[in-house]
């Protein structure tokens, strides 16, 4: 049987997100002891926690949380014969971390010299890229981990194929291109932050050629351009890739730590001796 935690290093490396599941506590007769350990990803499971219904709950929980995109960790305390039905009739504490979830889907549409600085940065993230253009020449010969490149004859069409809430940032060589890639990203207008790169002359021409077309300055708004970190004025392709990829932190970052976590305290998931024991020791000191 695949062991957890070379699951764990193989689903890391190929940055398919996964859940740990730990038993933390036992109590009385449980199928395996604190410490074991197992993996589950939104299609697999590795190692065992002792089988049955509590596995069978313990997947459950993982795939929701991996399907909400969850990153707290979790707690739930489960009594083996009361609720699950198991015949060793114990009780124990599961310990559920999230890992390997990414914090962006990001779209980079363009491969030339800004997209070559910029692409290494995002893929040093915590992100999943997709690296579109449709000249092949242009893509250099070793591409990032975490990184797919897709040399597309017409990259509008990979509009339709980005996730919900993805990250859009457009920097092609064509001007013409450039303003199909932003009229399909805003008609979809459901991405998280969308980039344009240029001044402030091809906003403006584009702001009014989008209206030409029908489109709610409410919508043409959400696009930033120029894009980047307005303080950093350099114009090497690095200076201006960090500008960009200091933006999308800040962007990814924002709502960072604003949900409250789930998890009740410890101490009320134990079993009801172990709780005693603990109340018990802090009121002798």
């Amino acid at each position: 049987m695949y062991n957890w935690i070379d699951a764990l290093a193989d689903l890391q490396n190929q940055g398919e997100p996964c859940v740990l599941v730990t038993i933390i506590e036992e109590l009385g007769s449980t199928p395996r002891n604190a410490g074991s350990k197992m993996v589950i990803s939104a299609h697999q499971s590795f190692d065992t926690i002792g089988g049955g219904h509590l596995e069978y709950k313990a997947m459950q929980i993982a795939r929701e949380m991996l399907a909400s995109g969850k990153q707290d960790t979790h707690l739930e305390r489960f009594s083996l014969g009361a609720s699950l039905g198991q015949c060793c009739g114990g009780a124990t504490v599961l310990l559920f971390e999230p890992m390997g979830q990414v914090q962006a889907q990001i779209a980079v549409f363009g491969a030339g010299h800004v997209g070559r600085a910029l692409v290494p940065l995002l893929a040093s993230l915590p992100c999943r890229v997709r690296w579109i253009d449709s000249r092949e020449s242009e893509f250099p010969e070793q591409i990032s981990h975490g990184v797919r490149k897709i040399v597309a004859e017409e990259p509008v069409d990979e509009i339709d194929e980005l996730p919900a809430g993805s990250y859009c940032i457009v920097m092609t060589h064509n001007h013409q291109l450039d303003l199909e890639l932003t009229a399909a990203i805003l008609k979809r207008n459901d991405f998280a932050y969308f980039g344009l790169i240029g001044s402030k002359t091809k906003r403006a021409k584009f702001e009014h050629r989008l209206r030409d077309r029908g489109f709610d300055s409410s919508v043409v708004q959400r696009m930033r351009c120029p894009m980047g970190i307005g303080e950093v004025k350099g114009k090497l392709p690095v200076e201006i890739a960090i500008s960009i990829a200091g933006e999308i932190i800040a962007t990814y970052n924002a709502n960072f730590g604003q949900q409250t976590a789930s998890a009740e305290p410890i101490a009320k998931l134990l079993p009801v001796s172990r709780r005693s024991q603990a109340t018990k020791l802090k009121a002798s000191n």
